[in-house]
């Protein structure tokens, strides 16, 4: 079952992020724009996600995902770490999100970190 210290060492191994403490809490940007958080005691996470893509989740699976009030005019989701299915849907979350905010320059030099296959 992930944890806090698998998002933290997974978001630090996509290219060129750095973690840095913001409103009290971990987050993780690339090339300086932010792409996940750990908010309140590190139980859930933050990421970046299409509001229409969001509220599907959220619909779909809802002790997993869900949006927080103060996030809910942003792009942006809640996940339950413990209620993630493992490492590689964590893995998953965290690569689409950094794709969300990495610039071209980042997208092009990895492609391996480019859309999942079948999209």
């Amino acid at each position: 079952m992930p944890d806090a210290d698998d998002v933290r060492r997974i978001a630090l191994s996509l290219p060129d992020t750095t973690e840095k403490i913001a409103w009290s809490m971990p987050t993780f940007r690339v090339a300086g724009k932010m792409f996940a958080t750990l908010p309140e005691d590190e139980t859930s996470l933050a990421v970046r996600c299409p509001k229409e893509e969001r509220d599907e989740l959220v619909l779909a699976e809802p002790d997993k995902f869900w949006i927080a009030d103060h996030e809910a005019q942003f792009a942006w989701v809640r996940a339950r770490i413990v209620a993630l299915d493992d490492e590689d849907e964590l893995r998953a979350i965290l690569a689409d999100s950094w794709r969300q905010a990495a610039p071209t320059r980042l997208l092009d030099a990895y492609p391996e970190l480019g859309l999942p296959q079948g999209e």
